[in-house]
This record gives structure tokens, sequence and C-alpha cells, in this order.
């Protein structure tokens, strides 16, 4: 059937995942090593499964608070002030069914038909359409690949804030890029924001997974408490949680009851015994957290190491995330290139394409697998790339 005028043309308008189109192409080839997701080849770690199995089991299993279980906004609070060592109230903290989630209502929140929204780009494409979704404008702020790795001109984030800019979006550590936003940046965005009126939106999901420090700076750390901000975060990557769908935010205890009420329209709450198994990550997980950057940090060098020996590839070792995002020398359809990769030796990438415009020509690598399984997969690619 024909969608004419049916459906509202921003909706029909959208375009298809090119991660999703890459993934549904090769899923079930045989011998296939799939690196196109943002998630590790590992399950929830038992301790964290247990707490939600245990929780079903007791009969958490009916509706609950809409902005989240208190035991559970009471361990963000104390983890956020533990990790970025300020305070962060519980009444600042929802909790949303997915960082994903969180995203969306934080659009839903700010964007009306025509508002601009200023993004730091390569990102990740669900940002630019979570916008997009809400007949907003994404202007994307192309960041810069050289010598001292990914790096962004703030005076160019902040020439792209015109008359009809609502906000910022800021991803550190970045997913593909790896990048990460300094402290002393935080401050000079936060400062611009404030004398402009705008919001700014800090994407922190891969706040933890950083490699030279315990974790990436934070807008709550240079932020004052009632400032237009909002960071939005997952339990999906530090805990290995990705198909609970569990994420929050943090933003202006005024802005709670907006919040509560986009809750209470949407999902009418997340799950209690997903939220029992949150819990559980944040009460015992710092163990999981710290095997897991080191996992990540030895599956990061193996995989430099090999692909910077490549002549083709360009690319920096990130700092934080677990993407290697390299440009390939020659290839100006990523897409395609991610296809012959699939075709030939079996290996899934994420197309560069995806992640903007800035992003052709590119491939994304998630390198929160097992080892031998990267090892595997660098090997047919260089005979490919090589």
């Amino acid at each position: 059937m024909p969608l004419g005028d049916s459906i509202r043309p921003t909706i029909e308008a959208l375009p298809h995942s090119p991660i999703a189109t890459i993934a549904d192409y090769g899923h079930g080839r045989p011998g296939i090593i799939p690196l196109w997701f943002g998630e590790g080849d590992l399950p929830t770690p038992e301790p964290i499964s247990e707490a939600g199995i245990r929780a079903i089991r007791d009969g958490h299993v009916f509706y609950t608070y809409q902005r989240g279980l208190p035991r559970l906004r009471e361990a963000l609070s104390a983890y956020l002030g533990r990790v970025h060592g300020v305070p962060v109230p519980v009444e600042r903290i929802t909790v949303t069914s997915s960082g994903m989630t969180a995203i969306m209502k934080t659009m839903q929140t700010l964007v009306d038909p025509g508002d601009e929204v200023a993004i730091v780009s390569p990102v990740w494409p669900n940002i630019v359409n979570a916008v997009r979704v809400m007949a907003g404008v994404p202007v994307e702020v192309p960041m810069h690949l050289g010598n001292q790795g990914w790096t962004l001109e703030l005076e160019r984030l902040f020439a792209a804030c015109g008359p009809r800019t609502k906000a910022i979006f800021v991803n550190s550590p970045g997913n593909p890029t790896g990048w990460i936003m300094e402290r002393d940046d935080l401050k000079r965005v936060m400062e611009f924001a404030r004398a402009r009126g705008l919001w700014v939106v800090s994407d922190e999901v891969y706040s933890r997974l950083v490699y030279d420090r315990p974790a990436a700076p934070s807008f709550l750390e240079v932020a004052e408490p009632d400032d237009k901000l909002i960071v939005v975060n997952s339990f999906s990557k530090n805990w290995m949680m990705t198909g609970w769908r569990l994420g929050w935010m943090v933003a202006p205890e005024w802005l709670g009851p907006v919040l509560e009420n986009l809750v209470q329209y949407s999902t009418s709450g997340t799950p209690a015994f997903v939220q029992e198994a949150g819990i559980a990550a944040l009460e015992e997980g710092e163990p999981v957290v710290a095997d897991l950057v080191a996992r990540c940090r030895a599956g990061r060098d193996l995989v430099c190491t090999a692909l910077e020996r490549l002549p083709r590839l360009h690319l920096t070792c990130p700092p934080g995330a677990f993407y290697v995002f390299f440009r390939v020398e020659g290839e100006t359809d990523s897409i395609a290139l991610a296809r012959r990769l699939i075709d030939e030796v079996a290996v899934g990438l994420a197309p560069g394409a995806a992640f903007g415009s800035g992003g052709e020509g590119y491939l994304r690598l998630c390198f929160a697998a097992r080892h031998d399984r990267l090892a595997e997969a660098v090997d047919r690619l260089t005979r490919v790339l090589g």
C-alpha cells in the first residue's frame, strides 16, 4: 500500500540504519564474525542476572514507580557521586527503559519542529534521527582526524549555533571515534550554552570505558544543578546489559515532573525486575567494569597494532569507548565495502556512512569481543584491505 499522506512525512523519510542493513545482510552467514554492533560477546555477569531472576521469582512483575525504584535512584545518586566527585541528588534522576529511550525523551522535551540541534560528528546515527523524529533539524559539526587523534574545534561548534538552535549534543567518549572531550572544553561548552540560553545534552554511556583514567570527564562536574543540562546514560555497556534495556537521565530537578509525564505516556515505567538487576550492577559491579575495561584495552591494542600495519588504513588508537574507526584509502562507498567484507571474508563491520557525512570511507569495528575472534577477524581483514 502506498503511504501517501497517511503518515507524517518526517517519519516516512527516516532512513533505515546502515548498521542494521549490514547486520541483516550478514546474519546467519557461515563463520561470520559479527563486530557491527556496540556490544560484547559475553552474557551479563551472574550476580546481576541472578538479581533480576530472583526479583521475578519474588513477584516484582507489576507496575512500579514511573521515575524508577527509589532504591535504584538512590544507588545511581551514590554511583555518580563516587565516580564524578559531585553530588547528584535523587530528585534529578529519572530511570528509563534504555539509554535510547532517555535520548528520545530528551528530544521530545526540547525539540519543536524546525528547532536545530548542533551535534558533534561523526556520531551514532540514532542521535541524528531522534532529532528528525521530532521534525527538528540536526546540524552536524565535524571533528578532524589528525596526528593528535580526533579533535573538535570549539569555535566551529559555537559558530554552528544560530537563532534556531535549541541544544548542543555531545557524546563523549564518542561512538564511533572514542574521542574524549576534556574538562576544560566541557566547561567552555557549558559556559557558552549558559550565555546563549541553550541546552546541553550529554551522552555519557561510555564514561567508564576509558583507558588512561577511571572515568571520562562529565558535564556534571562543570555544571550548576539548575543549568540547562541533560545527561543520558545506560547500563548496557559497563555491565554488559544491552538486552535488559535500562538507562537513566540526570536533569534539573524542576524538569522531573515533565519527564515523569513522558514516562507515563510512553512506557509507564521500567520493569521492576530489570531495575533490581540494575541495583545489583551498581552495588556489586565494580569488578565487572574493571574486567571489561582490561579486556577491551587488550582487544583495542590487538586490533590497532594489526590494522596500523596496513598502508591503506588511517586510524588512531581510541582513548575511550570500544571501537576502532578507520578510513580505507580509495574507498568511497562504505556500505558496499562492508558487504564485500561479509561476502569475501565473513567479517561484519559497521559502515562509516551510518555516522554522518564525515564517516563515509570509514568502517567501525567493535573490539569488545574474545581476543581469539578479534585476531581471526583482523587476519581476514588483512586479506582484503592489506
